[in-house]
C-alpha cells in the first residue's frame, strides 16, 4: 500500500477509536470512567485477536490485554453474527482484575468478519468483600467480586436481559452500573457506524490490506530498533513490599537477551504465585510488556506488531502466570514493577535514553459508606506521583503511572459527589530522586469524612522499596500511607495496604504519594535549577 493512503487510512481508523474514547468518557457515569478516564477502546483482529490501531486517550495497558481477550472471544463464538456483543471480566482469559469490564462487537461487511471493536473500563463496583473491589486481604477472587464468563450480551442486536439483570445484581451501585454499560454500548454504536462508512468507502479489500500493512511496519520498526542496540544478556530485580496477606517481599526479575533483531525478556527468578491479590495472569504479564516497550520505543506503532521480534518468556507457578482462583485484584502494582525492572535493565543497555523509575503505585483508595440521603456510596480514586528523571529533564510531577493516559479526577467532581472534603492537596518536597536531572515530585492528599462514619480501603504499594535512580541518581521517597483515629495518626503495618479502617466523622487519611528516581549524577545538576528547585520550595 503506498505510504499517503496508508497514512490516510492510519488516521481514519485512530479517530474511530478516539471517537468510541470520547463517547464512554461523556455518557459514562461513574466518575473512574467519566473523569478519570479509566477506559480504553480499540480494533482487534478478526481471526486472531491482534490489537490492529488503539485510541490514544485511553489506558495502554488495556489495549494489550484486549488482544487476549478478543482471542478467547473468538475462540468461544465462532458463530459470531451481526449485532452480537459480548461481555465478560475474567481476568485469567484475557481480563486484568475483575473491575474491568470487557465489551467485543464483531465489525461485518459484505457478510464477511472484517475485525473486532473493543471496549473496557473501570467499574465502579462488581461485588465482592470489599466496596470497589481493591482488597488487599483476598486469598482468591470469589472475595474480589463477581466473575463475568465470555458470554453474549446482545444476539443479531437483542439485548439478552437476563445478563443484563446478572450484570446489574452482582453490583453494590447498579443504577451507576447501568449507566457504564449504556456508555459502553453507545460507544461501540459509534465505532461501528464509523466502521461501516469506511469501509462502504473504501472497500473491504482496501481495509484488511492496511491492517496487514499497518502490522507488518510496526515489526519492522521494532527490528529495525533492536539492530542499533548492543548484542548482550542483562539482568536486573525490584521487589513488591508484600502480598497484602504477609510483610514479606515479592521479587520482579528480568534477564533481557537481544541478539540481532530479536528481544527476550525472560522473568524466571520472579516469586511464586502468592496467597495475596498482587498475582497476575500471563496475559497482563504481555501487556505490560508491550507498554514498556512502546514507552522505550515511542516511534514504533501501536500494535501488535511491536511484539513479533520479542519473545516472553513467563515462568509456569510464578505470580506472573496466575491461574484460578488466585487473586489478582491488586495488578496494576505488580505491572508497574514490571516496567519499571525493565527501565532500570534498558538504562544499562541504552543509556543515552534511559528513564528513571515512576513512583510505582497508583495507591488505590476506596471509601464507603453512607451518604446523607441514607443511599450506599462508594468512593474510589487512584492518585499520582512523581516521574523519573530522564535525559531531556526532570521527572513530570504529579503525573499518572506508566501504565496510564488516565487523569486524577478533580476535587470539585470528588466533593460533589461524595460526603467528603479534600483538606489538603499539594506537591511532596524532597519526594524527587537527587540527580543530574531530579526525579518528578510526588503529592500529598488528604481526605476528611463527613458522614457518621465511612470504612477506608486501601491498596497500594512502594512503602517498602523506593523508586530507583539510574545513571547515579538517587532513589525517590517512599510511600507513606497514615489515617486518624481518636487516639492519633497510625500506619497500616502492612505499609500501604489495609482493610476496613473505620473513619468517623471529622478524621482523615492522608497519602504521601513517591517521588521518581532520579537521572544521573546529583553532583551535575545545574546551579540555576538547584536555586529555582528551593525558589518554588521542590527541595528544602
Amino acid at each position: 500500500m503506498d505510504p499517503v493512503t496508508l497514512a490516510v487510512l492510519k488516521g481514519r481508523l485512530e479517530q474511530i477509536a478516539d471517537e468510541m474514547d470520547a463517547t464512554l468518557f461523556r455518557a459514562a457515569f461513574n466518575p473512574t470512567i467519566a473523569e478519570a478516564h479509566d477506559a480504553c477502546h480499540g480494533l482487534y483482529d478478526a481471526t486472531t485477536g491482534a490489537t490492529l490501531v488503539q485510541g490514544k486517550h485511553g489506558l495502554p495497558i488495556f489495549v494489550g490485554v484486549m488482544a487476549f481477550a478478543a482471542r478467547a472471544v473468538i475462540g468461544r463464538f465462532p458463530d459470531a453474527a451481526p449485532g452480537d456483543v459480548f461481555i465478560f471480566n475474567d481476568p485469567y482469559l484475557g481480563g486484568t482484575h475483575l473491575s474491568d469490564l470487557r465489551l467485543l462487537r464483531p465489525v461485518f461487511h459484505d457478510g464477511q468478519l472484517v475485525c473486532w471493536l473493543g471496549s473496557v473500563g473501570h467499574w465502579h463496583d462488581v461485588g465482592g468483600a470489599v466496596p470497589g473491589n481493591y482488597n488487599p486481604a483476598a486469598t482468591d477472587y470469589f472475595q474480589e467480586g463477581v466473575l463475568i464468563p465470555p458470554v453474549r450480551l446482545f444476539a443479531a442486536g437483542t439485548l439478552r436481559r437476563d445478563v443484563q439483570d446478572i450484570l446489574l445484581a452482582a453490583s453494590r451501585l447498579p443504577d451507576v452500573a447501568y449507566g457504564d454499560l449504556q456508555a459502553h454500548l453507545s460507544a461501540l454504536d459509534l465505532g461501528a457506524a464509523r466502521m461501516a462508512a469506511l469501509l462502504d468507502e473504501s472497500g473491504t479489500a482496501t481495509i484488511l490490506t492496511g491492517f496487514a500493512e499497518l502490522r507488518a511496519r510496526a515489526a519492522m520498526q521494532m527490528r529495525a530498533e533492536l539492530a542499533a542496540l548492543p548484542d548482550g544478556t542483562w539482568t536486573e530485580e525490584d521487589f513488591l513490599d508484600n502480598d497484602g496477606r504477609t510483610d514479606a517481599p515479592l521479587r520482579i526479575a528480568v534477564t533481557v537477551g537481544k541478539q540481532g533483531e530479536r528481544l527476550t525478556l525472560d522473568f524466571t527468578g520472579s516469586a511464586d504465585a502468592c496467597a495475596g491479590p498482587v498475582n497476575i495472569s500471563r496475559a497482563t504479564t504481555v501487556a505490560s510488556v508491550y507498554v514498556a516497550l512502546k514507552h522505550l520505543f515511542p516511534e514504533v506503532a501501536a500494535n501488535s506488531g511491536v511484539l513479533d521480534p520479542v519473545e516472553v518468556v513467563v515462568p509456569a507457578g510464578s505470580l506472573l502466570d496466575a491461574e484460578r482462583p488466585r487473586p489478582v485484584g491488586g495488578y496494576t502494582e505488580t505491572i508497574l514493577r514490571i516496567i519499571d525492572v525493565l527501565f532500570c535493565v534498558f538504562a544499562r543497555i541504552r543509556p543515552a535514553r534511559a528513564f528513571a523509575d515512576a513512583y510505582g503505585t497508583i495507591n488505590a483508595l476506596s471509601i464507603a459508606g453512607q451518604g446523607g440521603d441514607g443511599r450506599p456510596f462508594v468512593l474510589f480514586q487512584f492518585f499520582g506521583g512523581g516521574h523519573g528523571g530522564n535525559p531531556e529533564g526532570d521527572g513530570l510531577s504529579h503525573g499518572n503511572p506508566p501504565i496510564a493516559t488516565a487523569i486524577i479526577p478533580p476535587v470539585e467532581v470528588m466533593e460533589a459527589a461524595y460526603p467528603v472534603r479534600y483538606t489538603r492537596w499539594a506537591l511532596r518536597a524532597d519526594s524527587g530522586g537527587a540527580g543530574t536531572h531530579r526525579g518528578g515530585l510526588g503529592a500529598v492528599y488528604e481526605i476528611e469524612v463527613l458522614n457518621a462514619t465511612a470504612e477506608v480501603f486501601v491498596f497500594a504499594e512502594r512503602a517498602r522499596f523506593a523508586p530507583r535512580g539510574v545513571l547515579g541518581g538517587g532513589d525517590g521517597a517512599m510511600n507513606v500511607i497514615e489515617y486518624e483515629q481518636d487516639d492519633g495518626w497510625h500506619v497500616p503495618k502492612l505499609g500501604a495496604k489495609a482493610v476496613g479502617i473505620v473513619l468517623r466523622r471529622g478524621q482523615r487519611i492522608r497519602i504521601a504519594s513517591p517521588g521518581g528516581g532520579g537521572w544521573g549524577d546529583p553532583a551535575l545538576r545545574d546551579a540555576d535549577a538547584i536555586a529555582r528547585d528551593r525558589l518554588l520550595g521542590y527541595v528544602t
